[in-house]
């Protein structure tokens, strides 16, 4: 039996999710793929987990697509492209999953690596992080959703610029681009993840969640659509257990369960 691809650790409801290739620069094979789904799955319906963060083994994130099962010559054209279907299976999942996420980028995040962090609501990296659209230098286009999210980060014109380009581009520039939240000292990311995860344990996840779901959604529906979507939520929080003990405590004038600057 093959060694996971894919660690999971759960503790104090955060679930850290760890790409462990080393050798191969946690390189997205299609073992990883398979086991990224699964991950991916259990802790969207883990009702324990609050917010999660996803990490790669041993200085580097992802490095991207694995090249030498890319280079698989029995694979034909409709492979191909069920190959790419697969990722959006999951990959959505990820990309709307109703917790926080916290990418925590050392090393390289290239290609799909990049896809991956993009898809975080927050990008933690070293300063020897690295990140690069790298399909073009193999005559391809971004996959994994980078076309979407990318320019929805960037703007359309840097978009565009970084795929058309294919250079890699470090931390600080990510960071001035709006990619990168903070930019930290290596053996301080773990830790500052952590800790920010742990920020969203007294929050509600219900309403961060449905919050980030609409906010998700912001690009491509009309004001009025959002509208309904926004008065649709906003009743279901209301009726939650979070809520009416948040008005009770304010009523008693208790401190709220939930203070960022508090923390």
């Amino acid at each position: 039996m093959s060694e996971p691809t894919v660690l999971l650790v759960i503790r104090d409801g955060v679930a850290e999710i760890t790409l462990n290739r080393p050798q191969q620069r946690n390189a997205l094979s299609l073992q990883m793929r398979e086991e990224l789904a699964q991950v991916i799955a259990r802790v969207r319906d883990d009702a324990a987990v609050h917010a999660v963060i996803l990490s790669g083994a041993q200085e580097t994130f992802c490095s991207g697509g694995d090249l030498a099962q890319m280079l698989d010559p029995t694979q034909n054209g409709l492979a191909w492209r069920d190959r790419i279907r697969r990722l959006h299976r999951w990959f959505p999942e990820l990309v709307n999953l109703e917790k926080p996420v916290i990418a925590a980028v050392d090393g390289a995040a290239f290609g799909a690596g990049l896809s991956l962090a993009l898809a975080a609501d927050f990008v933690l990296a070293t300063p020897r992080a690295s990140f690069c659209a790298v399909f073009g230098r193999l005559g391809l286009i971004p996959d994994l959703g980078a076309m979407q999210l990318l320019p929805r980060i960037v703007g359309q014109q840097r978009a565009k610029e970084l795929v058309f380009s294919a250079r890699r581009f470090d931390a600080a520039e990510a960071h001035a681009l709006g990619i990168v939240y903070r930019v930290l000292a290596p053996a301080e990311l773990m830790g500052e993840a952590r800790a920010l995860a742990a920020r969203f344990n007294d929050a509600s996840t219900a309403a961060l969640g449905m919050a980030k779901s609409i906010m998700n959604q912001a690009f491509h529906l009309d004001a009025h659509a959002m509208a309904e979507f926004e008065a649709y939520a906003q009743t279901v929080c209301r009726s939650t257990e979070y809520h009416q003990q948040a008005v009770e405590r304010f009523k008693t004038k208790q401190p709220s369960r939930f203070d960022w600057e508090r923390e």
